[in-house]
């Protein structure tokens, strides 16, 4: 697209915008002057689709009318109520059905993979995270690492940028497994860094790993919904997220896993009635016998009420498909990009310029001591709803599923407006 910094650039392409009507399905949150605000936070959190609503509704009748028959009896069976969720994310993930499996939260589902993947040996017992992983993650797996009686300090490799930069390369990260894989059991690596919005390449990642004889598992919190995904061509051992970001699933939504289907007769596992086959789960005998596939690694029945919202959101998804989302999400970060440009040297980004290096976010700094902060605080007290992260990021992310070239736009003069007052 040939970009303009215009209001009327930004509404024109609104106009041609295949999935505008998208938008009108989704609650587009509003200040106390009831005046509709400038959200780019859904990287943090999804807006609800207005379809939600009625789905949570549809449950509480069915537990009202049918109270424990439910389970059985109810339009979407609580018993299944998880393959509800298959066709939805096996779309979104690249997988095989076989291969994924709605569950938990995002943290619970890395330490239940951790716990089958992460197996250190006499010779394997490092883990590899890139340098400023999101705390859950690091938490996460410092705890697991600590968990073998080992020293999280020693075994834990954080790899950093180059000097001066904020990106990682995916050669990088070749090199460094060519080094040490030989002492690396475990590789966890985001789809999306959620900083700097950094999207990397799965497949090769996965190669470089498997090449050095490591696992690998990918956090797709910043990608599924995102970008379009391929795990089980790309290798991936196995894969964890949230449902609340890009997936609009609701504050604290259920997660999901994915899990190579060469792994499921292979793994230990932290074992819990969910995960037992189907078929025999409600005989209660001791012996576990796990479910085909990701499913096994389910510990507990889905939380019905929490999880309805995700699947208005699939339903969305899958009608609008990834590929013209993310082809919607190239243009939409492109023009924000081209608005950060012309507002000028103020402004650095630190995101991959590159599209396909990228997913929906856009991270930049301010220049000036402590500028950035109060170019924040003014942004939010102005009607914006974007994302700070320490020390000094910005992180705007214009969904394609709701948001608009003039969203965009509006966000473009608002932080060229807080400049002005500001510096």
């Amino acid at each position: 697209m040939n970009f303009e910094a215009t209001l009327e650039f930004a509404r024109r392409a609104d106009q041609t915008d295949p999935l505008r009507e998208f938008r009108a399905r989704f609650a587009l949150p509003r200040d106390a002057r009831d005046a509709e605000v400038i959200y780019l936070a859904g990287h943090s959190l999804g807006l609800l689709p207005l379809s939600a609503r009625a789905l949570v509704n549809e449950e509480l009748d069915d537990w009202d009318r049918l109270a424990v028959l439910g389970h059985e009896s109810a339009r979407r069976p609580w018993i299944g109520y998880h393959e509800n969720f298959t066709a939805g994310l096996r779309a979104l993930t690249g997988a095989k059905a076989s291969e994924v499996v709605a569950m938990n939260s995002l943290t619970v589902n890395i330490h239940m993979m951790l716990a089958s993947f992460y197996r250190p040996s006499a010779a394997r017992t490092k883990v590899l995270i890139e340098a400023g992983a999101f705390s859950s993650d690091r938490h996460a797996v410092a705890s697991q690492i600590a968990w073998h009686g080992l020293d999280p300090s020693r075994e834990l490799i954080e790899l950093v940028p180059a000097a001066g930069a904020d990106l990682i390369a995916e050669s990088a990260i070749e090199a460094l497994l060519a080094q040490q894989g030989s002492e690396i059991a475990l590789v966890l690596w985001p789809g999306v860094q959620f900083r700097t919005g950094q999207s990397f390449d799965i497949g090769r990642i996965a190669r470089a790993a498997h090449a050095a004889g490591c696992l690998i598992g990918i956090d797709l919190a910043h990608s599924i919904g995102n970008i379009p995904l391929s795990l089980h061509v790309d290798d991936a051992d196995f894969a964890i997220w949230c449902g609340y970001k890009y997936l609009n699933g609701g504050p604290g939504a259920i997660g999901g896993a994915f899990v190579h289907e060469r792994h499921v007769d292979t793994r230990p596992r932290l074992a819990g009635w969910w995960g037992h086959e189907s078929a025999t789960r409600f005989e209660m005998k001791p012996e576990f016998r796990a479910e085909r596939g990701a499913a096994g690694w389910a510990v507990s029945n889905p939380p019905v009420l929490a999880a309805a919202p995700l699947l208005a959101s699939l339903a969305i998804f899958q009608e609008a498909g990834i590929e013209r989302l993310r082809a919607k999400s190239v243009e939409l970060t492109g023009y924000l990009e081209f608005l950060l440009n012309d507002i000028g040297a103020a402004v650095s980004m630190i995101s991959p310029r590159v599209p396909a290096a990228r997913g929906a976010q856009l991270s930049f700094r301010i220049a000036g001591a402590g500028l950035g902060a109060q170019v924040f605080a003014w942004l939010n007290a102005n009607g914006v709803v974007c994302d700070w992260r320490e020390p000094d990021v910005i992180r705007a992310a214009p969904a394609p599923l709701y948001n608009s070239f003039e969203d965009v736009f509006r966000f473009g003069e608002s932080l060229r407006q807080a400049l002005k007052e500001l510096a």
